[in-house]
């Protein structure tokens, strides 16, 4: 079984929208999957920062909360999250994420692939 050390870093500016810079930290390739987990990723939002609406097509995601706390927008719906929470959005759903407090909001986002 491998174990993955190196992580590909990539520091990303208003994304989807939001504020500010997100850092995403990708914990597998996404080639492990055959295509069907893009994205399975450790991501850091600073305080004031945030993710925009967007919407998933042929997707969805979870984001399991590590450490931090922030606003969670479903579908419009805005509801408050913090460490040990975990969100869905399903296809075709939309969410965006803020960052609330004034630590960083740490979180694992997991996109899987509709078949």
């Amino acid at each position: 079984m491998p174990v993955f050390r190196e992580k590909n870093v990539v520091v990303a500016e208003k994304r989807f929208g939001g504020r500010g810079s997100v850092i995403l930290e990708h914990v597998l390739d996404e080639t492990l999957y055959e295509g069907l987990v893009p994205t399975y990723i450790k991501a850091t939002l600073k305080s004031g920062c945030s993710l925009g609406l967007h919407q998933h097509n042929g997707n969805s995601e979870a984001y399991y909360i590590l450490s931090g706390k922030g606003i969670y927008n479903d579908n419009g719906v805005l509801t408050e999250v913090e460490a040990g929470d975990t969100t869905f959005t399903a296809d075709g759903e939309s969410h965006g994420l803020e960052n609330a407090g004034s630590e960083d909001l740490v979180f694992m986002a997991l996109v899987v692939s509709a078949r």
